[in-house]
């Protein structure tokens, strides 16, 4: 079991993941924002952060490399997430520090694919 973070503003997509997520064995807690999602990863450390990149006020990019810069989050894996991916947008998330990207609406079986691998790589990181 991995202790995810959850930074989304809708709703419905927090209900339909968390779910997921959860009935997968992960526990996980929810930002609303960019600003809370922050202020949760510092406090809370989870294992991996999955992030909405259109947030209101600090946006998902902004978050990312606020978290990325801070040797305390720095380690966390990030995952984006958008519902509005346009030419580009993949690159300008990885040079934000995000470690992967996936696209709304969420393929559930490739997202979790990406949440395995990145925790695997984190757990093995951790133990050199």
């Amino acid at each position: 079991m991995a202790r995810l973070l959850y930074v989304e503003d809708n709703d419905d997509n927090v209900y339909m993941l968390t779910r997921r997520l959860q009935r997968r064995g992960h526990e996980v807690s929810v930002a609303p924002d960019g600003e809370s999602g922050i202020e949760q990863a510092q406090a809370e450390h989870p294992d991996l952060i999955l992030m909405d990149l259109g947030l209101p006020g600090i946006d998902g990019w902004e978050a990312s490399r606020r978290l990325k810069a801070d040797p305390a989050t720095a380690g966390i894996p990030i995952i984006a997430l958008t519902a509005h991916a346009m030419e580009g947008d993949r690159e300008k998330a990885l040079a934000a520090g995000c470690d992967e990207f996936e696209t709304k609406p969420v393929q559930l079986e490739q997202l979790m694919a990406k949440v395995e691998s990145l925790l695997v790589e984190r757990s093995e990181g951790s133990d050199r």
